[in-house]
């Protein structure tokens, strides 16, 4: 599912601009890759960072950001979280690759690409993701948490980024 796969179309240079503007507004980190595709970077709370590539395609704009790999574990509650989160979200909804990784993907028609929109769709990535992100980690991944606390509490290690996760020690 990641990066660019289109091929840029008559007209895509019209909303790539549009795109870029919107970006350069919102004064957050982004690379442009072939001229239609955009590598933003937001800054998250429980997610160090959310990468989120914005392609323009021929009829629309896909969003897309990798969540979290494949669950270790616990998949069908993993899965059964993602569906029931879908029913409440607007403009993205969570989607597996074909190895089985979390993604949020979204798509705007042509028409409906402003810088407003842009925004929206970027905040709901971003809320999404941040906010999902030690629930998806508490249910697919338990017994890694335990195994990597133990580890480092055995070494005298730091456990300040597992804190969240104490519940489950």
């Amino acid at each position: 599912m990641t990066g660019p796969t289109s091929e840029p179309e008559p007209g895509g240079d019209r909303i790539a601009e549009v795109v870029a503007a919107a970006l350069a507004e919102l004064g957050v980190p982004v690379s442009r890759h072939d001229g239609d595709a955009f590598l933003v970077t937001l800054p998250g709370e429980r997610r160090h960072k959310t990468l989120v590539w914005i392609i323009v395609g021929p009829h629309d704009l896909l969003i897309e950001s990798f969540v979290c790999r494949q669950p270790d574990d616990n998949h069908q509650e993993v899965y059964r979280f993602l569906l029931q989160r879908n029913a409440r979200l607007r403009a993205v909804a969570y989607a597996l690759d074909q190895v089985g990784d979390i993604h949020l993907v979204g798509r705007i028609g042509r028409d409906a690409v402003t810088a407003a929109e842009i925004d929206r769709v970027l905040g709901t990535v971003l809320d999404t993701a941040d906010s999902d992100f030690n629930a998806i980690l508490e249910r697919g991944f338990a017994d890694a948490i335990r195994r990597e606390w133990a580890w480092r509490t055995s070494r005298g290690e730091s456990v300040r980024n597992l804190e969240a996760f104490r519940h489950l020690i």
